[in-house]
């Protein structure tokens, strides 16, 4: 006779409460990766804080200064680096598509529908320029929640710690662990930045490519999109060298292609390794993992989240030992 399985309400409720909170967590997924972000913003500004309040200024001050040492550093960078990267990209962007269209030789037919093309990039480009809009509100709303973080770190995380009765001190110390791991791979991330930038620079100057600049600034800024980012970087510099010859396109191909495989294999594992002291192995996957759960920005926190959950589980493991 089979066996009857009785399930209780309570049991039924649970069930239903937990795919309700599975669904909400669905829904608001693009908020919590935003605080995600910023609470690694957090974690790499703390360290810059914490010394003003230790000359006993006031948190809150300690943070305004901070925040002012940081956009004066870009700010100066910026103005150093915009007037000719905006003088190189015009001309880029002006002369590029008509040297493919010479280059090619193309007939009425090809010149319009290359024409199209051109149109549809321009639509492209308003609707990128759109969500470059909708991106700097985001960044705005970011500023303003990490500086919240920040002044009220010690009061949250004091909170959250007294959830964990018993343990508050080292929910305490996992906070700390967890903190200098995010704040060390935001420096890393900027740090991958500038060598893959200045070793597309060398590369293309070697090479004698033309607006050297704006296309090696492409490249170090698409390199916090995994795997895509360099591919895509790779495609202007490879088209204008298309113009010049085609035995130069081949070796800027093949330059970034060096580039592209000792930043997945070599770069990218050893500067995160030291940085937050994963397995470049572990990097590697982890990247690759993410980008298919959360497509770009899965790609691009991947290790982040990783770290936190190696922090926990190693935590938890060290306990029950």
């Amino acid at each position: 006779m089979p066996r009857k399985i009785d399930i209780s309400h309570r049991t039924i409720i649970f069930i239903a409460l937990l795919a309700l909170s599975v669904w909400l967590l669905y829904i608001i997924r693009d908020l919590l990766i935003l605080l995600f972000v910023a609470v690694i913003f957090t974690s790499a500004l703390s360290p810059a804080v914490n010394i003003f309040v230790k000359l006993k200024l006031p948190r809150a001050l300690g943070i305004v200064i901070t925040y002012i040492i940081v956009f004066a550093v870009v700010g100066g960078l910026l103005a150093s680096i915009l007037p000719p990267l905006i003088e190189q990209t015009g001309r880029l962007i002006t002369t590029l598509p008509p040297l493919l269209v010479d280059k090619f030789n193309l007939t009425s037919v090809d010149r319009s529908i290359f024409q199209s093309e051109l149109a549809n990039v321009s639509k492209s480009l308003y609707t990128l320029a759109l969500d470059l809009f909708t991106n700097f509100l985001m960044i705005i709303f970011l500023v303003v929640l990490t500086f919240y973080l920040l002044l009220e770190k010690e009061s949250l995380q004091e909170r959250a710690a007294n959830l964990f009765i018993g343990r508050q001190t080292r929910v305490r110390n996992l906070f700390i662990k967890i903190e200098n791991k995010l704040g060390g791979w935001l420096r890393g991330q900027l740090l991958l930045t500038v060598i893959i930038g200045t070793a597309v620079y060398i590369g293309l100057v070697i090479l004698n490519i033309p607006y050297a600049l704006p296309l090696a600034l492409f490249a170090g800024v698409l390199e916090v999109v995994p795997v895509i980012g360099p591919i895509v970087s790779a495609l202007p510099a490879i088209g204008l060298a298309i113009t010049i010859s085609p035995v130069l396109a081949g070796g800027v191909a093949a330059m970034y292609f060096i580039v592209q495989q000792l930043e997945n294999h070599v770069v990218v594992p050893q500067v995160m390794k030291r940085a937050v002291g994963l397995n470049p192995l572990m990097v590697i996957l982890a990247i690759a993992v993410g980008g298919r759960l959360l497509g770009l920005a899965g790609g691009i926190l991947a290790v982040p989240i990783t770290v936190v959950i190696q922090i926990i589980v190693a935590d938890f493991l060290r306990e029950h030992k």
